[in-house]
């Protein structure tokens, strides 16, 4: 016995003799594909013995066993384990991980791996736009996202941006998508005014300029029911989500970004030369100097800034940064600047119980705008005075003094130096939430979200500049005097208020049923205010009427206020449920209740329900995962004008009350129902993946502007309406990433994507005009309608033939025979300004330390209307002394055929952009390493190098705000802000 006790205690102690002799010391160095990575987790496997990697990407754990495995991760690339075997030194290099569908999407109120979506859903990353220069977060989505068209209505900085996500489901109501930034719904409407203008209305600008693309860390677009209906009322159009980042290093962290851009004048109106304009029997003054290009058009500049600092631990979390910008605008006068500061904190309390974050951000900027306008008449914006020219007159007198020519026929230069315009808005978004973890199954979350702006637009146009019309001049009461000059300071300020609670529960019932459910509580609360002061009939003298605005002629003096407020309160579920590990449900509803509708109509309720199958999961060869998914549900909409629903008494001149709306009191929920099928998929080891969707939309009880009402009874605004009649929306996508070289010194990776869309109004009897044209003999026409069996935004012209021998123009009649414009009858044609297909492709290489990519956008199968060649270009202008193209000046026209609205002005608006090219290299070896520097990147980035078009305009992406009587238009080109291309360089650092 006692030889037995002996023997076994000398073969433990001999084991362990053995185990000690081979335990080891190992150390090493973690990178990724830039350089160096810190923070990454080293760990022997099956053991709680680890370590993370310092500032230089180094790591060393001690007592690591003779045949112990280490397991290196990171989040977002792949887990890689390497055996010890001996080894003393271990180098990695991590990769990204090659599965698609592995990627976490963020979703409405929480977050969920690709590969168990129900619903359809797209997220871009920073790695994918982060070597990309991008004036708007919006813009990085262009040709990214299948089924999204991003289009920036003109090339000013800082310009609204227009995003459809699967196309149009309302006329009226709002169409854009909703936009939720760390948590916090935005309240979707222009942080500052594009205001009235003094040369017609002008572009309002992006609500999107605020956020600084360097503080995006991934951007999600849901596009059907399942994924969007947790949002309710606010989801119909799609809804982006946009999450900003972390720190993500356990070691301080600085890293400073610098750029500067070169932008040049992308395309050109065409217009004579001075020779030319003679040539073609223009009215000589003598002058071969003008080129409108250069009265107006400078060369712009854009700088930026960008430094961040961040540093994690196991229990916090603090990321801070600080950035700017500059950027002057291609035409003169024109620019933006913006500063940004962003702060996020987060504390682990308890053990990890309790979290609360806090998320920070202030932007100030100033926007220096110029008279570019989208419905001035026949005397022209800035563009349509400086086209307008004669080229061959002087801008100066002998004596400095400006060439006067009339009031109607204004000198550009003159205008653009009478004109002075510039706003100014700071916006703060922010919000603080906690998360209890009650225990493994129930989780507790409050948001308390903010979002303020105040913003004010000053301008002015001198006394010294004479323009034909009334709201330009001022006569001096009691005598024949007339003063002129004008203007106008615009105040506005937003503050909106975000309270939820949400309550989520996981449980793991058996291995065949698991279940996470959402209980929640919403309130939101907006409120807007603002006032006007205008003044008009200024001294010659004076040239700051902005800072004296009460300066002019006291009867010109007008002040006005104004002040709404809309609260939305929102009850919602959702349960994802998992059976058999391959069958996915999500089953979603909401209770939305607006004070923008009626009292027996202010609440909505929204269902959705989502269903996938995984067919094939995380298989070796050529197929290695399939995933089918349906889903149907219902959404709603309430983007329109606050106080529809209600009568609204305003106090008016001497204290009088006045009702200044036409309410509906029956107004309720405009709704749109779909459903959708779709797969998800990977092929031959992950290496290509994709998609493919069809969807179908219909919206009904559609709000919208009585046109019959717009007087009666007494006041002139129209009044709300749910019409009769469905909107029809559907379409088909695809999208597919190939990598084709996956090598660690070569990677190529390419990537596409197409959406085929179609829209008709059915079941409407209304002809509603939209699309208005302004120039001159243009005053009160439209080329556009809505009508039954229509599509959206439809055009409706005079069919155009060409010339008699007269140089008059042939237009159809009603039988389709060629006649005069007398007798000729206008046609619903079946062109549509809304793009019928939308591509986009983009390609991504690496070698070594250099990197490369490219993207590619496009739009097919829709049309143009060029209001500017109809309203400037035509042979009775130039005969007017107006100069023109030369294809106007010399054509068959008579002088005195009239421009009427026709297919003579409706064009093809195909194109496809190159809309980003990058090159970089990446600095590595001793020399960033003695500056302690852990990774150093140098680009040049190129954006709109070319583009193939058909259309003979500036450029085919183009959407004018041509409304009429508060029906919306598209497609419409009228003296636009021109595009730019550009060439840039910068440099990123990370110490």
């Amino acid at each position: 016995m006692k030889n037995s006790l002996l023997k076994g205690l000398m073969v433990f102690l001999t084991m362990l003799c053995t185990s000690l002799t081979y335990s080891q010391d190992v150390s090493g160095k973690v990178s990724d594909g830039s350089g160096p990575l810190p923070g990454a987790s080293v760990l022997v496997k099956g053991t709680n013995n680890g370590a993370q990697t310092d500032l230089d990407g180094k790591f060393s754990i001690k007592n690591v066993g003779a045949n112990a495995v280490l397991v290196f991760s990171y989040i977002g690339l792949k887990t890689q384990e390497v055996s010890a075997a001996g080894k003393t030194t271990i180098d990695v290099v991590l990769k990204d991980d090659a599965s698609e569908l592995k990627e976490v999407v963020v979703i409405g109120y929480g977050s969920v791996r690709k590969k168990d979506a129900t619903g359809a859903i797209d997220q871009l990353s920073s790695k994918k736009f982060d070597n990309v220069a991008s004036p708007s977060p919006a813009q990085l989505l262009r040709g990214k996202v299948a089924g999204v068209q991003v289009t920036q209505s003109s090339g000013e900085p800082g310009g609204a941006v227009s995003i459809r996500v699967r196309g149009n489901t309302s006329v009226r109501s709002g169409n854009g998508p909703l936009i939720v930034i760390d948590g916090v719904p935005l309240d979707g409407g222009n942080v500052s005014s594009g205001g009235d203008g003094l040369l017609g209305s002008s572009t309002p600008r992006n609500p999107l300029n605020f956020v600084n693309q360097n503080d995006i860390e991934s951007i999600s677009v849901l596009k059907d029911a399942s994924s969007t209906a947790i949002y309710g009322s606010r989801g119909a159009n799609g809804v982006i989500v946009i999450t900003t980042k972390k720190g993500k290093s356990k070691e301080p962290e600085l890293t400073y970004s610098t750029s500067v851009q070169f932008s040049k004048m992308s395309g050109d109106f065409g217009v004579m030369t001075p020779d030319q304009f003679v040539a073609a029997g223009g009215d000589d003054q003598g002058g071969r100097d003008y080129y409108w290009k250069d009265a107006v058009i400078q060369d712009g500049i854009t700088k930026n800034h960008d430094l961040t600092f961040s540093k994690s631990t196991d229990n916090s979390n603090t990321r801070f940064s600080l950035g700017a910008t500059d950027a002057d605008g291609i035409i003169k006068n024109s620019g933006i600047g913006k500063y940004s500061a962003a702060l996020y904190n987060s504390n682990d309390f308890f053990g990890g119980a309790l979290k609360v974050e806090t998320r920070l951000g202030y932007t100030g900027i100033k926007d220096n705008a110029t008279v570019v306008s989208n419905d001035s008449g026949f005397i022209g914006n800035l563009i349509g005075s400086a086209l307008y020219w004669n080229p061959t007159s002087p801008i100066y007198n002998p004596d400095g003094s400006y060439n006067v020519v009339s009031n109607t026929f204004l000198n550009p230069v003159q205008l653009l130096n009478a004109y002075k315009d510039y706003t100014n808005t700071a916006k703060i978004i922010g919000n603080i939430s906690t998360t209890w973890k009650i225990n493994s199954r129930w989780t507790y979350k409050f948001l308390f979200g903010i979002e303020g702006s105040s913003s004010s637009r000053k301008s002015q146009l001198l006394p010294t500049i004479d323009i034909q019309g009334d709201q330009f001049t001022a006569s001096v009461p009691g005598g024949s005097l007339t003063k002129r000059g004008v203007a106008v300071i615009a105040n506005q300020n937003k503050f909106n208020r975000t309270f939820e609670h949400t309550m989520n529960y996981n449980k793991e019932v058996s291995a065949n049923f698991l279940i996470d459910g959402l209980l929640g509580y919403s309130y939101y609360d907006y409120l807007a205010d603002g006032n006007v002061s205008r003044g008009k009939g200024y001294d010659v003298a004076q040239t700051n009427l902005i800072d004296n605005i009460e300066g002019g002629l006291v009867r010109e003096y007008r002040v006005s206020s104004y002040r709404n407020r809309v609260e939305l309160q929102s009850y919602f579920a959702r349960v994802n449920a998992t059976l058999y590990k391959k069958i996915l449900l999500t089953a979603t509803i909401r209770a939305d209740g607006s004070s923008k509708f009626g009292t027996d109509n202010k609440y909505g309720y929204f269902p959705s329900l989502g269903v996938a199958y995984k067919v094939i999961e995380d298989k070796e060869g050529i197929v290695n995962n399939f995933k089918i998914r349906g889903n149907t549900g219902t959404t709603g909409n309430q983007e329109f004008a606050p106080n529809s629903s209600i009568s609204r008494g305003q106090y008016g001149d001497n204290g009088t009350l006045n009702t200044d709306n036409n309410s509906n009191p029956l107004l309720k929920w405009e709704t749109t129902t779909s459903y959708g099928v779709g797969a998800d998929f990977e092929f031959f080891n992950n290496r290509l993946s994709g998609s493919v969707d069809y969807y179908s939309k219909n919206t009904s009880d559609l709000i919208f502007p009585n046109q019959a009402d717009g007087s009666q009874p007494g006041t002139f605004f129209p009044r709300l309406l749910n019409v009769d009649g469905n909107l029809i929306n559907q379409g088909f996508e695809v999208s597919l990433n190939y990598k084709v070289i996956n090598k660690e010194d070569l990677t190529w990776e390419i990537s596409g994507n197409a959406s085929f869309n179609s829209n008709k109004f059915e079941n409407f009897t209304g002809f509603v005009q939209t699309g208005g044209l302004n120039g001159q003999g243009l005053s009160g026409a439209y080329a556009q309608v809505i009508t039954n069996n229509a599509p959206l935004y439809s055009y409706f012209l005079y069919e155009w033939r060409g010339y008699d021998a007269n140089g008059n123009s042939i237009y159809a009649d009603a039988a389709g025979n060629d006649t005069g414009l007398g007798t000729a009858s206008k046609k619903l044609l079946d062109k549509q300004p809304l793009p019928k297909i939308n591509v986009g492709f983009s390609t991504n290489v690496t070698y070594k330390n250099f990197d490369a990519s490219a993207s590619f956008y496009g739009a097919f199968g829709h049309y143009i209307y060029n209001n500017t060649t109809n309203a400037y270009f035509f042979k009775g202008a130039f005969l007017g002394g107006r100069n023109t193209t030369l294809e106007a000046a010399t054509s068959a026209q008579a002088q005195g055929d009239p421009n009427s609205p026709s297919t003579k002005y409706l064009e093809k608006g195909d194109f496809l952009r190159l809309g980003n090219l990058n090159v970089g290299y990446t600095f590595k070896g001793s020399f960033v390493d003695k500056l302690k520097i852990k990774s150093a990147r140098f680009f040049v980035n190129a954006t709109n190098l070319f583009i193939i078009t058909g259309y003979s305009g500036t450029d085919p992406e183009v959407d004018t705000d041509k409304s009429l009587n508060g029906v919306p238009s598209a497609g419409m080109e009228f003296l636009s802000y021109p595009r730019e291309k550009s060439l840039g360089f910068g440099l990123n650092v990370t110490f």
